[in-house]
């Protein structure tokens, strides 16, 4: 099993040791999006997590207590996007604080297990293909040798995120205009010893100079882990998606960044009160077992292929 950690909220910048007592406990407890009440108790023993995938706009928090994932192997995917407070209102400096941290993360477990998250892609009158080409590549700079890899996409329209694109002015690049963004984008990374993905794309992405991204990556975990894994594709993902399957264990509504085009935070009621129910000894990353929850085991294994066969070597 991968452990995805997580897609829905920033569990390194905000909830680093409510993560390390689950992790401590060996079992988490996950509500289900789409059926609140139904509640999935997951291991998180060494035996069968092959892997963690930590997603995050700041892991400053989590980077003191990363011995404590012991034999795990893991990776970040790390956002760092040009926009100001007008689009991430509570994110950081980039400059004074997050880029620092990319630096800081990469020396510290080596530039493969982090991956440069340049997403989402949005234009408005202020965030232009020249704003963009001249931010991407100053980071670009700033990056070369701390990490190998930048993965990219365009904003989508998440209908749960229509307020905050709306306040924003958001502009539709046609695909001819997304193609030469990306071919531009691939020569900059180029200068400076990267690769670059495109994550779910409808066009070609080796024709730009890119390759589709796979964000749960098997490979780079196969990679650090030093084992195959047999897993196959994320089937509850979009068409176009690259991913490994894997187990999310973070929430909706629980991430404090506040970024306006996010689909993860569709509520500020919803943010404020799991915000305020958080406590780090739970179970559950935000909130309590209501009245009429069921939980139940989840049924995981590891997928780890410890032999290797004479067609593999």
């Amino acid at each position: 099993m991968i452990i995805s950690a997580s897609r829905r909220t920033d569990i390194p910048a905000f909830y680093s040791d409510w993560f390390f007592r689950r992790l401590r406990d060996g079992w988490v407890l996950v509500r289900n999006p789409i059926n609140p009440h139904s509640i999935s108790r997951v291991s998180l023993s060494p035996d069968v997590v092959d892997g963690i995938v930590f997603w995050t706009k700041n892991p400053l928090p989590m980077i003191g207590q990363l011995d404590k994932l012991g034999s795990i192997p893991y990776y970040f995917q790390f956002t760092l996007n040009p926009y100001g407070t007008d689009v991430e209102p509570n994110v950081p400096s980039k400059s004074k604080v997050l880029i620092p941290a990319f630096q800081r993360l990469a020396k510290r477990i080596g530039p493969e297990r982090i991956v440069w998250r340049y997403d989402p892609i949005l234009f408005n009158e202020k965030y232009t293909v020249e704003y963009h080409l001249k931010y991407f590549e100053h980071m670009a700079r700033l990056l070369a040798g701390y990490t190998s890899l930048c993965t990219v996409s365009f904003l989508d329209f998440y209908k749960k995120a229509q307020h905050g694109i709306k306040l924003l002015g958001i502009r539709w690049p046609a695909l001819e205009q997304k193609m030469e963004l990306i071919r531009c984008f691939s020569q900059i990374v180029g200068k400076y010893g990267m690769a670059l993905s495109i994550c779910a794309e409808g066009f070609d992405a080796e024709s730009c100079g890119a390759h589709p991204a796979s964000c749960i990556d098997k490979s780079r975990l196969e990679h650090i882990g030093g084992y195959r894994l047999a897993v196959g594709k994320d089937k509850n993902q979009r068409p176009k998606c690259g991913c490994a399957a894997s187990m999310d264990i973070g929430a909706y509504n629980t991430c404090r960044h506040g970024c306006r085009y996010c689909y993860a935070n569709f509520s500020i009621g919803g943010i404020m009160n799991n915000c305020q129910n958080f406590r780090p000894d739970s179970p559950l990353l935000c909130g309590e077992i209501q009245e009429g929850d069921r939980i139940h085991e989840r049924s995981v294994r590891s997928y780890r292929k410890m032999q290797t066969s004479f067609w593999d070597s």
